[in-house]
């Protein structure tokens, strides 16, 4: 399962990679490993929002239910998240990221996870 990993790189800007989450096969398809987390929240924004560069608060999954958004890096790359597709924020501290909302309003969920989760194996 692909997973767009958010971080922040030795410059202390926010940096995209991508990550592929092992699965296993399950009696009806495919399952990953157990990843810990500590709680899921969901969150709504309207269109045209935009939060200027900010850190991830905490490390996080967010998964965009409806609308769209892009993500800014320092480095003026971008990447637009759509209904379906998966971050990984995991940029909590230097510069951060911008976030503006194309389509919306915007529903996503976050999964906050555990310091603890290592992706280092997911890297493509």
């Amino acid at each position: 399962m692909k997973v767009v990993h958010l971080y922040t790189g030795d410059d202390g800007r926010s940096q995209f990679a991508d990550l592929d989450i092992p699965m296993n096969a399950a009696s009806s398809g495919a399952q990953s490993s157990l990843v810990p987390a500590e709680g899921v929240m969901f969150r709504e924004t309207p269109k045209g929002s935009e939060q200027s560069f900010h850190p991830a608060p905490r490390r996080q999954f967010v998964v965009t239910l409806s609308g769209q958004a892009e993500i800014e890096c320092g480095d003026g790359s971008k990447r637009r998240f759509g209904a379906g597709d998966i971050m990984l924020a995991d940029d909590t501290t230097g510069q951060g990221h911008i976030t503006r909302v194309i389509e919306g309003p915007r529903r996503f969920l976050f999964m906050l996870l555990l310091d603890s989760v290592d992706v280092s194996a997911w890297r493509t």
